[in-house]
């Protein structure tokens, strides 16, 4: 069952695109599930090894949860087309304060520029530019249990909260009237601010040779009760700017800009 989740081969841009897609998909559905936003009849149910994992499926009785689809086939567009840089899923308590977020979660994507060569091929593994197709599905089944196991350690939500989607492009190629299917330009303050006291967590990553994804989570410092401390990013920012999104210390390059 995990191979239907993630393809058992990766030598191709568009097998590491399904990949990145599902593995998208599947962390947004485990965040909503275990923080206990949508009801059950709004996921189908998947394994990965002995993991039960719990998929958001399009449930019309549920506008929420429909919505949440709606966001992620929009974020599978600009995948598609190498435009989407940052996806932003953040949650807020006061409707008339969007900008000051609670909690958020951060996916970043790279797009390699070349395809990468095949280097060698072996009975076993294909091997793409050094990342083996092996490798890459246990950096995938990692991301999501280490996913999995925060959510179910960080202590519950506000009551009341509302879920909103961001999207940041790579400016550079993406057209100035592009917006995804479900998605419309912003007006209004850009940045976020965060209410409280802000924890950064850094999740993990997965590369494939044709993308990177990178997952990160915000939160209040007083829901990380049971949360070990290894996952623990330091010095989190308070007012989460582009940059303060953007930011990673080990690589900084050119053209990090972003719009909404």
């Amino acid at each position: 069952q995990e191979s239907v989740l993630f393809p058992n081969k990766i030598d191709t841009e568009q097998q590491s695109v399904v990949l990145v897609k599902r593995l998208l998909a599947i962390s947004v559905s485990c965040i909503t599930y275990l923080r206990g936003l949508f009801p059950e009849s709004s996921y189908g149910t998947r394994y990965l090894d002995d993991l039960c994992l719990k998929i958001l499926r399009e449930d019309k009785s549920c506008l929420g949860s429909f919505q949440i689809v709606k966001w992620i086939q929009g974020c599978f567009d600009a995948l598609e087309r190498q435009y989407l840089h940052i996806a932003v899923l953040a949650i807020y308590t006061n409707p008339k304060e969007p900008e000051t977020v609670t909690e958020l979660y951060q996916f970043k994507f790279k797009y390699k520029k070349e395809a990468p060569q095949m280097d060698i091929i072996s009975n076993k593994m294909n091997f793409v530019n050094g990342v083996c197709s092996e490798d890459i599905k246990q950096a995938s089944s990692l991301l999501i249990r280490k996913l999995y196991l925060l959510m179910q350690n960080l202590g519950p939500l506000p009551n009341d909260i509302t879920l909103t989607m961001k999207l940041f492009y790579y400016n550079e190629v993406t057209p100035s009237d592009y917006q995804p299917p479900g998605f419309k330009e912003e007006v209004g303050p850009t940045d976020l601010l965060f209410d409280g006291d802000p924890v950064n967590l850094k999740v993990g990553s997965v590369s494939t040779g044709f993308h990177t994804m990178k997952v990160k989570v915000t939160t209040e410092n007083k829901r990380m009760g049971r949360v070990e401390s290894n996952l623990i990013q330091k010095n989190g920012p308070t007012e989460i700017s582009h940059q303060g999104l953007d930011y990673d210390e080990e690589e900084e390059e050119g053209s990090t800009e972003v719009q909404k």
